[in-house]
């Protein structure tokens, strides 16, 4: 059986929608959801939230040799993305000159595809940065 498009949208919030929690006992964010805090633990009060589509890059590498079914993208840019709201992502850096891709260059959240079951199958897309001015 394959799985729809509107069914994968529906199981996975954070896929689709930068889906997160917030602790409303530490004030803390985090990426993905989380059920328990990890700061406060049982006493943490935890609420799904939608996380910012801006930040920061954090860190970064650039990838010379993909892992299979990404070897064609070569050479990229993975990055750990520093939310407004402090939560962290990592993420591809795309849609950028190398030269701007830089620790602490601001960034904001883009859907791109990145494959599709078969021909008649669903497409999938997926959460990327791209760097901006």
């Amino acid at each position: 059986m394959t799985v729809s498009a509107p069914m994968n949208w529906r199981r996975i919030p954070e896929r689709y929608r930068l889906k997160g929690s917030y602790c409303e006992t530490c004030g803390k964010a985090f990426f993905p959801g989380r059920v328990v805090c990890p700061n406060c633990r049982r006493k943490g009060k935890l609420k799904e939230q939608d996380m910012p589509r801006a930040g920061k890059i954090f860190s970064y590498t650039k990838v010379h040799v993909g892992p299979t079914g990404f070897s064609h993208e070569t050479p990229y840019f993975i990055a750990l993305i520093e939310l407004e709201n402090k939560a962290k992502v990592l993420s591809q850096i795309i849609d950028s000159e190398e030269e701007k891709i830089q620790v602490g260059a601001k960034v904001e959240l883009a859907f791109r595809k990145v494959g599709k079951d078969d021909k008649y199958g669903a497409i999938n897309y997926a959460y990327k940065f791209k760097v901006i001015e």
